[in-house]
């Protein structure tokens, strides 16, 4: 017996049981390539289609199979001027689907993000028609506690890492977590039954 895949399913089984109780669609897929090729699956053609800044949808290959594909993908990534990429934030919350990560997800079934200037955020709680979170499953805790600190401390650190800045010189979580954005959203679940959906990977994506 695979000990770690056999928790990881049970993981994830309880995980999507509780976002099933909070109006959230939840999923799991062995792989990222089972994972992408259910999202095409749920995206109609020429669907309008955005994403937040996230390293797992890349390394997921979302990128190119939306740029490759029959969809109207506002890329905030295809333009590089500040303002560019607010228009297209902005255009983004009439999107038909939304695709975003998560800094990380309780067993119990909440989302935590922290975000720089909110669009992403934004978009998850209102807007799009559809908001698609995708996931590895290194990113579930066992409870919000966990999740919480797990976003303000190793996702931020990372984040700062990113940007070429050494997490290490910020005195506590909270100054790192301020300066990586200044929005800290907890999203206990979903007005709209089924507007969000988890997809989670048995592969360590992101962070």
């Amino acid at each position: 017996m695979n000990f770690k895949k056999t928790y990881n399913v049970l993981l994830a089984n309880k995980v999507i049981r509780a976002l099933e109780n909070r109006n959230i669609e939840g999923f799991y897929f062995s792989t990222k390539e089972d994972a992408l090729k259910k999202i095409l699956e749920i995206i109609p053609n020429n669907s309008v289609v955005s994403c937040g800044g996230s390293r797992t949808l890349y390394e997921i290959g979302l990128h190119d199979a939306l740029n490759n594909g029959q969809y109207n993908f506002l890329d905030p990534n295809s333009v590089k001027a500040a303002s560019e990429k607010e228009i297209i934030a902005h255009k983004a919350l009439g999107s038909d689907y939304y695709l975003m990560s998560s800094n990380a997800i309780s067993a119990t079934g909440e989302l935590v993000n922290i975000d720089g200037i909110g669009n992403r955020v934004a978009s998850l709680i209102f807007g799009p028609k559809y908001v698609i979170v995708v996931a590895g499953i290194n990113k579930v805790e066992q409870n919000l506690d966990a999740a919480v600190l797990r976003a303000k401390s190793y996702a931020t650190n990372m984040t700062l890492l990113l940007f070429n800045q050494d997490y290490s010189s910020y005195e506590d979580l909270n100054e790192a977590s301020k300066h990586v954005g200044k929005q800290f959203v907890i999203t206990n679940g979903s007005t709209v039954k089924g507007r969000i959906k988890v997809m989670l990977i048995d592969e360590n994506l992101g962070f």
